[in-house]
């Protein structure tokens, strides 16, 4: 796998489609330097970001890996397989993190009502009350946030009218109003509104 041919080859179809590195960025949800990496030829684009991405370029799993647009009865069965191995991994690897997103959540939770417990019941100085009181507080939020970072990227997230999958940016998910790991967002494929389901697949 020649990944400057590749990085060459994202860049030319990236060009042809009309698009800058951040809007190809910003349609991913990544950073420009992501893109800069992908196309020097620094490293691969990960699992996350292979599909949308030939979505967006035109150009099918085979045609990335190989460099170029290949013929459309092309077939490499070992390309295939090392694909859905890989889309099996991640796939492992988000349940575990959502189920990591769980105990975090239920962690920091339970640490914010024991603080305040403690503070509100243990006889102590008024500063030491506060100090338990804000430590518990502090830990709860930075605890979230970390919940909510994993949520965003384990899996994705797919838009109810279009069906898109993808994954995006964290304040996107951080400030959208959810129930459980539904959230009102936008989707960046159709441009609506609407309660986005998370998908592991």
């Amino acid at each position: 796998m020649d990944q400057i041919k590749i990085g060459k080859f994202l860049q030319e179809r990236r060009k042809e489609c009309g698009l800058t590195q951040s809007e190809l960025a910003e349609k991913l949800y990544v950073s420009d330097r992501a893109i800069s990496k992908w196309e020097n030829g620094n490293c691969l684009p990960d699992a996350d970001h292979m599909v949308e991405l030939c979505d967006i370029l035109g150009i099918t799993i085979n045609d990335l890996f190989m460099g170029e647009v290949m013929p459309k009865d092309f077939v490499n069965t070992e390309l295939e397989a090392s694909l859905v191995a890989m889309t099996k991994l991640k796939q492992q690897a988000d349940k575990r993190l959502l189920g990591i997103e769980i105990v975090l959540g239920v962690f920091s939770t339970v640490l914010l009502f024991t603080g305040i417990l403690i503070a509100g019941l243990v006889a102590m100085p008024l500063w030491a009350r506060i100090l338990v009181g804000v430590g518990a507080w502090i830990l709860f939020f930075v605890g979230i946030a970390f919940a909510i970072r994993i949520e965003q990227k384990a899996g994705y997230y797919q838009c109810p009218d279009c069906g898109h999958k993808y994954v995006p940016n964290y304040s996107s998910v951080l400030f959208a109003m959810h129930v459980n790991r539904t959230r009102y967002m936008k989707c960046p494929h159709c441009g609506k509104h609407g309660w986005h389901k998370k998908v592991i697949d």
